[in-house]
């Protein structure tokens, strides 16, 4: 998987709702009604995460759900990053 330059990294934030760059990766907060509703979206973005064989650096705290993505092997933002953004987006709406 090749690394984007600055230009594609920008066309890519462009597509995404509410993604933060932040160095390397991609950054954004989901916040849900309730811990339940959370832990459903994780459940769902491991799914989607595993069949991609591309795994987010994520935390949760009760309700929100933080994620990072970057492509470790290619040293920095790749396509990968911004289709599993693009998922991860449409499993929280």
């Amino acid at each position: 998987m090749e690394k984007w330059g600055e230009i594609k990294i920008e066309e890519g934030l462009k597509t995404l709702s509410t993604w933060e760059r932040s160095g390397d990766r991609i950054r954004k907060e989901f916040r849900f009604r309730d811990f339940i509703e959370a832990f459903s979206f994780m459940s769902g973005a491991a799914l989607h995460s595993e069949k991609m064989n591309h795994h987010p650096e994520w935390s949760n705290v009760y309700r929100t759900v933080t994620v990072e993505l970057t492509t470790h092997e290619a040293g920095g933002l790749t396509e990968k990053d911004f289709q599993l953004a693009s998922i991860l987006d449409s499993l929280a709406s």
